[in-house]
């Protein structure tokens, strides 16, 4: 019997290891062409690719394993276990807004290493330590491309991993050699994800909350007055659901002289994938037709906002007090650069959820005090991910917790 619940898979590694071929490989979709295509034009181009997990009835052990609705053993029809939604990591730019949504959002990791190169490799080592440091658990390491190396070389670059994993959240997580260009373990894969990654459990009684990751106007140019529709906001639900004709609140919301007002609507239309459905519930991606405006939503003007029922939204806040968490050392860097305390009037980069704020520390120390560019809407002890510029590049250098 096919579970309800649709698990969230989030993909991880260094740009050219194959995340994208592996993906495909699993889905049948690559995640950096994808677009949901939706009813009326409505197109999100998120790193998001389902598939449902099934295992022929015939087969034994891992090949019995697939995402094919017919077993390549036995041509006969494969039986659905569970859907899965695969989160493609973009790169450094949107890396922490994606990781510290995945606290709430990714269920599990995969994390994927190229066998032909010397582990690690910068961006894997930064991928790691976002995931080391909000504490995603679940996760499964993909040793790709062996069909490129030697056996010698594989079991080398086996030695490597296990030692950058070495007390990391990763640690005791499985390494599957692939071949995600030649369909190599792929079953070997889906069997570990199966066994490694749990069904996610949502309360779906608890007020609705999502997270907006995209959000636009679809109407064509020249669409006539009375055929035009409404703003669409595209994201994942992290608890609860929504019904079509929900009366909703977008927060911060909209800027009214020196101050952000709530936005209040109504969903008219729910999509998941191509398909309109009746009810928006947590897992994969999801797309609110409102009766907006579709000037305040165009060109993503609504990302990193939060949707909830009217009045029982996440606070908004345009300061904030964190107890602050640094790393040892700035990752992704081949020279060793410590972290620093926080200083006083410091700028840093704060990812909370999809949004994006700049800091100005106002009180440093353990638990310090910041005064935010664009107000934020989180909940009393929600991960808020900090970076500093290094090098003109902004460096994840750790974490703050929310506190009142």
């Amino acid at each position: 019997m096919l579970k309800q619940n649709i698990t969230n898979l989030g993909i991880f590694g260094h740009v050219d290891h194959g995340k994208t071929t592996l993906t495909q490989m699993i889905t049948g979709k690559f995640t950096d062409e994808h677009s949901e295509e939706l009813k009326k034009g409505i197109s999100i181009r998120l790193g998001y690719a389902d598939f449902t997990l099934r295992k022929c009835p015939q087969c034994k052990d891992e090949k019995a394993y697939t995402t094919f609705k017919k077993c390549f053993y036995h041509n006969v029809d494969t039986q659905e276990i569970r859907k899965f939604s695969i989160v493609d990591v973009p790169g450094h730019e949107t890396l922490m807004a994606t990781v510290l949504t995945g606290a709430s959002l990714i269920d599990g990791a995969i994390l994927v290493i190229a066998a032909n190169e010397k582990c690690p490799q910068p961006q894997t080592e930064e991928h790691l330590a976002a995931l080391d440091l909000v504490g995603i658990k679940n996760i499964v390491i993909v040793q790709n491309k062996i069909d490129l190396v030697s056996k010698q070389r594989a079991l080398e670059n086996y030695k490597e991993i296990k030692e950058f994993i070495k007390g990391t959240v990763a640690e005791k997580a499985p390494i599957i050699p692939v071949s995600a260009q030649d369909r190599i373990n792929i079953d070997v894969l889906l069997k570990v994800i199966d066994e490694i990654i749990p069904e996610p459990k949502h309360n779906l009684n608890a007020f609705p909350k999502m997270l907006i990751a995209r959000s636009f106007d679809v109407n064509k140019p020249g669409t006539e007055i009375n055929k035009l529709v409404g703003g669409v906001m595209g994201g994942s639900i992290l608890e609860g659901m929504f019904k079509k004709g929900d009366e909703i609140e977008i927060v911060p919301g909209i800027k009214i002289k020196d101050k952000y007002e709530p936005i209040r609507t109504k969903i008219t239309h729910i999509y998941r994938g191509n398909q309109e459905v009746d009810k928006g519930t947590p897992g994969g991606l999801i797309a609110l037709s409102t009766d907006l405006d579709p000037s305040l939503t165009k060109s993503d003007k609504l990302v990193g906002h939060v949707v909830g029922r009217p009045g029982k939204t996440p606070p908004v806040w345009n300061t904030l007090k964190l107890e602050i968490h640094l790393m040892e050392r700035v990752v992704g860097k081949e020279e060793t650069i410590k972290v620093e305390s926080v200083k006083q009037n410091e700028p840093l980069l704060m990812n909370v959820g999809t949004a994006r704020t700049i800091g100005i520390c106002t009180k440093p120390g353990n638990t310090s005090e910041f005064v935010l560019k664009l107000p934020v809407s989180a909940s009393i002890g929600d991960k808020v991910a900090l970076s500093k510029q290094i090098n003109g590049r902004w460096r994840l250098i750790g974490y703050g917790i929310i506190k009142e």
